[in-house]
């Protein structure tokens, strides 16, 4: 067992008591939680959110001129202003609540999508999830656009160089991920901004594994959309955010049609909504949002560089340990990588060893991750992934690592 590099900033034991769920026990053994690449877990306040939206401020928003439906518009309307500042968005019309990163994805392929034309390309690339590959195929084969694929070197990191290659007056988005699900690997998305910019496309983050771990600064990065899921940043599932630059968002058509996104409907036309309001159509998930605004409040008070730096201490000390083991290999090793250890054993399946895991209390995710062309590549059928939060300890990295050894040799 290493040594802690230095004292993180902030007390893990005191914020571990702020997630009721890592008290509780599986198969008689204390819950250790290394699946929070697919979901965090929720703390209190944003349990009670929800709890007190239900109880207290049920009704519908924006519509009612009731007492109930002015406390319940004036919390989401508050939601909204607190992720705007939270990821700094120039004004709050910019950021639209969605059902995750997923819904936030097929509304710009399909928004966006409609401003393209035939023979009109797109790049992604080769370690992203498949909600950012399959809504982007779809808008090809609807707009006869072209779908480029950026290489990643055996390490997992872009090949910049190609990028270089395929990027050309014929692009008109580039759509990446900030940080791989499978990989960990940090992309340098500053850069891949900038050279996309210079040939006039436009460029699409998808934050879903960054916005928990790293500071994002829209402004600054001058990415023209950003998404992310609120269920992995301790916040609600079902709920998402769509991060656009408004001139943009206001060429696009709306992606659905209903209540709310309308100014004025008659049966010969319809006149829509301003933003954000245009994209968000029918009832919304209203104490979704509204406790997804706690959750990004109850981050913003939190050192995010030291949660940071922790994360990738839990991440460097399970890797060496993973290593020990005979047959581990690790998939994913870019020099910039973070709260993601993605491995297999040689010989055994994935499944299994997660399932004899899973017997002694510890949660991992396995399979393809949703990355089945990532999986390809490395010529393997899935990993095993531990992926980490701030709220997980080293002494839950060895539990994990000693339940890992007495998985192998129940399987060899």
């Amino acid at each position: 067992m290493v040594e802690e590099k230095h004292t993180p900033l902030f007390d893990v034991i005191e914020v571990r008591k702020e997630f009721p769920i890592l008290s509780r026990k599986i198969y008689n053994k204390e819950l250790v939680y290394l699946d929070n690449g697919a979901t965090s877990q929720k703390p209190k306040v944003v349990i009670d959110a929800i709890e007190k939206y239900y109880k207290e401020d049920n009704a519908n928003i924006h519509r009612g001129v009731h007492h109930l439906s002015q406390v319940a518009t004036d919390e989401y309307e508050q939601a909204r202003t607190a992720i705007q500042k939270y990821i700094n968005a120039p004004t709050s019309s910019e950021v639209i609540f969605t059902a995750g990163t997923t819904a936030s994805i097929n509304t710009i392929a399909f928004s966006f999508g409609e401003l393209m034309n035939e023979g009109d390309e797109i790049i992604i690339s080769a370690m992203e999830h498949h909600s950012n590959i399959v809504p982007w195929q779809l808008l090809c084969e609807r707009k006869k656009c072209i779908l480029r694929v950026i290489d990643i070197n055996d390490e997992g990191e872009l090949n910049l160089a190609h990028f270089d290659e395929l990027l050309n007056e014929r692009t008109k988005l580039v759509a990446v991920t900030h940080i791989s699900n499978t990989l960990g690997t940090i992309n340098p998305i500053e850069a891949i901004i900038e050279k996309s910019h210079n040939v006039g496309a436009k460029v699409m983050i998808d934050g879903a594994q960054s916005i928990q771990h790293l500071k994002i600064d829209v402004q600054a990065l001058d990415c023209d959309f950003f998404v992310f899921s609120g269920h992995k940043v301790f916040g609600p599932t079902g709920t998402g955010i769509l991060f656009g630059k408004k001139e943009i968002l206001d060429a696009m058509p709306p992606y659905q049609g209903g209540g709310d996104m309308i100014a004025k409907v008659t049966f010969e036309k319809t006149t829509y909504n301003e933003l954000p309001h245009k994209f968000e159509a029918g009832t919304p998930n209203i104490s979704g949002g509204i406790a997804l605004g706690v959750a990004i409040d109850y981050l913003s008070k939190k050192d995010l560089d030291a949660i940071h730096s922790y994360e990738q201490e839990l991440q460097t000390y399970a890797e060496q340990e993973i290593l020990k083991i005979e047959g581990a290999r690790i998939i994913g090793t870019a020099k910039d990588k973070t709260s993601v250890v993605s491995f297999f054993i040689d010989g055994l399946h994935p499944f299994d060893v997660g399932t004899l895991l899973d017997k002694q209390g510890v949660a991992v995710r396995t399979g393809h991750h949703c990355t089945q062309p990532l999986m390809d590549f490395f010529e393997i059928p899935g990993t095993i992934r531990a992926s980490f939060a701030f709220y997980n300890t080293k002494e839950e990295v060895d539990v994990f690592i000693k339940a890992l050894k007495r998985s192998v040799n129940m399987l060899k």
